[in-house]
């Protein structure tokens, strides 16, 4: 997620959004408290590993519907 001049919130490109699941993320995922997620990238990176730390999440850009799936 990236926030630019306007207020808008732009999703990483792929090539960013693929190293940080496959290589990042599992490296660190244990140090994580919290998560400010956009909606394009929101699945992929909640399913790349556990948190087991984490207590906060930010949900941005997303319809109702297409979270609840997520979290029930």
């Amino acid at each position: 997620m990236r926030c630019v001049s306007d207020h808008r919130i732009n999703p990483l490109p792929d090539a960013i959004l693929d190293r940080f699941c496959l290589q990042i993320l599992p490296e660190i995922h244990h140090k994580i408290k919290w998560l400010n997620l956009e909606s394009s990238s929101m699945e992929r990176i909640l399913l790349a590993t556990n948190y087991p730390n984490l207590y906060g999440l930010g949900l941005y850009d997303i319809e109702i519907e297409m979270a609840l799936p997520l979290f029930i």
